[in-house]
Parts: structure tokens; C-alpha cells; sequence
């Protein structure tokens, strides 16, 4: 048996191999546990008042907040309870007090953590399915508190204590006895200040984008609709059914699909399931080809897509074949832009192609339509090319929590 060498300064323990200087415990000699309510959300609304009191769902720390620490100046979204509940018994939170979600529907949301930060006067308290955890020793610092769930030791071992099938949920008495692991005081303040750093990056840049999916949004508000000073009949108002061949079908099996050669280009196209044989053909694979726009046609109903390479749908899907020579990138932008519109005033829970044949468009002539297409196209590339820029800083924060989180990689102390 393969004996793990232990580099000099470091130490064997349950949770791996750490600094000598830093410490393993249990969380119960770190941390007190705040009491918790059961509220559901019938009982919570968002009417933010002078004197409301803040309520933490576990819903909440799964699908709302996306940052590690909770700034509740910046944070809008947090609910209040409502008025005729009997808060007398309830614990209100303090700045550096964790919130962890008991419950799960996957494992990697198991022990899921959020700090509070800039608390002050507010009224908070932590909600069903959470545990709240306050530092009564003062062996965590502020800031770090939340990561100390996020070394990637602590999060698998969580995982091992999580029960349950369908929902995976953890227990207060196994959490209490529970090791984490944590450097010296000093260590997690140049820790906290480092991934903070990459978290204002990451919040500037996400800043950044919502600020250019406006502007764009703005962009298709003024040109995709007649300009009121243009001569109007350049405009022509036509109902897709005139300028599309439209299809929609029903499930088929993924293996009916033929083998794809290496010299071809065939993508597939999934939304549940839809086939029908298109006008050019099909090879027993229901191919589709280029030119051709794709619409969602059940659940979130909408998002017309160009395709712009042969492709084969298997979904709920509505395929639009033009009749005629039309730019469908335009098209497209087109019927994003004003679909919530015929959804709302139809309340159709999905779209058929009788339903999709009498929705109204405008059409300019095919040069202004592709002059229109390729400025709302340069704006989706800026807006791509940002987006990958954050997914590149999100991914450096993992990658540096992953060595400071263990103290595979130390940071140097300011003297």
C-alpha cells in the first residue's frame, strides 16, 4: 500500500492533509444554533415596510442568492413575513451569522451556506429548512465564515451525512458533531479579502452584462417596428402563416435517427420531441435544413431560434420553413421581442401551428431586415464575449478556493 507523503509544514487529518498551524472541530464548540421557523410561503410576501421582518427560506438560499456572502443593502429579493404572524418566539440575525440549507434535491446543494452581511438595524431570521449558526468563540473571521462550507474537504464529507431519496436533508445532531476544518484568524482575513476581490470582479462584469442585454433590449424596442418617419408602407404587416410553411409533431425515439458521417453537418434540435417531414425531404433521420427558425412550443414557450446549420428536432417545437427570401435573424429578434405579448393576451399554455399561423409580424424589406439583424447581432456578440469573460473569472474564484480553501497554496501575511 502507497504511502501519502506529508510535505513539510503540513499534517494528516479526517480531513485530508492541512497546515500544521490550522485547526480541525467540531462546529458545535465554534457555533451556536440560532433558532429557526417553519413559515411556508403563504405566509411571507415581498411589501418591504419601515419595521418588516426578513425571512430566509431554504428556496431561497438554492435559487435566489447566487453570492456567497449576503450584502442586505444590495440584495432586493429577500421576502418579509406577514403581518398576522406571531413573531415572539423568533431570533433575529446578526452581521457574520450563517444561514445553511437543511435540504436538498441534489447533493451538490447539500450544506449550502450564505454569510449576512450589513445587517445592522434590519430584522432578519433564518426560515424552513435552515440552520442559523453564530460564532460565540471568535475562531471564525468575518467573510471567511461561509467559505469554511465551501472547501471542497468539508463539502463532500457534508454530503456523506445528508438522508433521504427524493430530498436529501441534514439532521441537527450530525451537524453539530460535525469537523470542519479552518486556518488561523489572520490567514482567513487575507483569504476573505482575496475571493472578495474576485467576487467584486464577478459582480462588475455580471453588472456589465445586464447593462448590454438593456441596452439591447432598447436597440429592438426602436427598430423592429416601423420607424414613424419612414414612409410606413415599408413596413408590411403579414401573419406567419403567409411567409411560413409551419410544423409541429409528436414524440419520436432519438435512436430513429440515422448515423452522422463525418462529412456532415446535422445538428439536433431538443425540446421533448417533435418531427414532421419537412419540404426538402428527410432520411429516415427527419432532417431539417439551414435556414430554417425553431420555436419553442411547450413550457417556457417562445425562443425563436435561427439555424443556421441541417438539424434534426426531437421536442416540443414549432418549425418555421420560409416561403419566401426572409432574414431569420430578424425573424427571430422579431418574435422574442413581441411573443409575451400574443402569450398573454391568448393565454395559450403552449403553441400549436394553427395558433402560431395567425400571430402577426412586421417585415421590412430584406435589406433593411438584414441591416436591423446585423446590429442586433453585433450586440449579442458583445454580450457573448462578456459572458465569457465572467464564465473565465468564475472560474479562476474556483480554482483559487480550491488551493486557499485547503491550504494547498498559502497566502502571504501582511506584517
Amino acid at each position: 500500500m502507497e504511502v501519502t507523503k506529508i510535505p513539510i509544514g503540513y499534517k494528516q487529518t479526517k480531513l485530508g492533509i492541512i497546515p500544521e498551524e490550522w485547526k480541525v472541530d467540531r462546529i458545535d464548540n465554534v457555533f451556536e444554533f440560532i433558532r429557526t421557523n417553519s413559515l411556508s410561503r403563504s405566509k411571507l410576501n415581498y411589501d418591504v415596510k419601515e419595521n418588516s421582518i426578513y425571512n430566509i427560506h431554504y428556496g431561497d438560499i438554492h435559487a435566489t442568492f447566487t453570492k456567497p456572502i449576503l450584502d442586505l443593502e444590495e440584495e432586493n429579493r429577500i421576502p418579509v413575513i406577514n403581518n398576522d404572524v406571531d413573531i415572539s418566539k423568533f431570533s433575529f440575525l446578526n452581521e457574520g451569522d450563517l444561514i445553511i440549507a437543511d435540504a436538498s434535491e441534489d447533493y451538490d446543494g447539500v450544506g449550502k451556506a450564505i454569510e449576512l452581511k450589513n445587517v445592522k438595524q434590519k430584522n432578519l431570521v433564518a426560515g424552513l429548512h435552515t440552520f442559523a449558526l453564530r460564532d460565540i468563540t471568535n475562531k471564525t473571521s468575518l467573510g471567511y465564515r461561509t467559505y469554511i462550507f465551501k472547501n471542497a474537504k468539508v463539502s463532500n464529507r457534508l454530503k456523506t451525512i445528508a438522508t433521504g431519496s427524493k430530498v436529501y436533508g441534514i439532521s441537527k445532531s450530525n451537524l453539530s458533531k460535525f469537523e470542519i476544518v479552518f486556518p488561523p484568524l489572520p490567514e482567513q482575513k487575507a483569504i476573505a479579502k482575496i475571493l472578495s476581490t474576485w467576487d467584486k470582479a464577478i459582480e462588475t462584469q455580471t453588472a456589465l452584462i445586464d447593462k448590454k442585454k438593456l441596452y439591447k433590449k432598447a436597440l429592438m424596442q426602436k427598430l423592429l417596428k416601423p420607424n414613424p418617419d419612414s414612409n410606413r408602407e415599408d413596413w408590411k404587416e403579414v401573419r406567419l402563416g403567409e411567409v411560413f410553411n409551419m410544423f409541429a409533431g409528436k414524440d419520436m425515439d432519438k435512436s430513429n435517427f440515422k448515423k452522422k458521417k463525418s462529412n456532415e453537418s446535422i445538428y439536433p434540435v431538443y425540446s421533448n420531441a417533435l418531427t414532421k417531414r419537412g419540404l426538402y425531404g428527410y432520411y429516415n433521420s427527419y432532417q431539417y435544413e439551414r435556414g430554417n427558425i425553431t420555436v419553442t412550443a411547450r413550457g417556457s414557450l417562445g425562443n425563436a431560434q435561427p439555424r443556421f446549420n441541417k438539424f434534426n428536432a426531437i421536442g416540443r417545437l414549432l418549425i418555421l420553413i420560409p416561403k419566401k427570401k426572409l432574414d431569420i435573424v430578424f425573424v427571430s429578434e422579431y418574435i422574442n421581442s413581441r411573443l409575451n405579448v400574443f402569450i398573454e393576451s391568448t393565454g395559450v399554455p403552449q403553441l400549436t401551428a394553427p395558433q402560431f399561423k395567425v400571430y402577426k409580424i412586421y417585415l421590412p424589406d430584406l435589406k433593411t431586415q438584414t441591416k436591423i439583424a446585423n446590429i442586433l447581432s453585433s450586440a449579442d456578440k458583445e454580450i457573448s464575449i462578456l459572458e465569457q469573460q465572467l464564465a473565465k473569472l468564475k472560474e479562476q474564484k474556483k480554482g483559487l478556493m480550491q488551493v486557499l480553501l485547503t491550504g494547498k497554496k498559502r497566502v502571504k501575511l501582511e506584517n
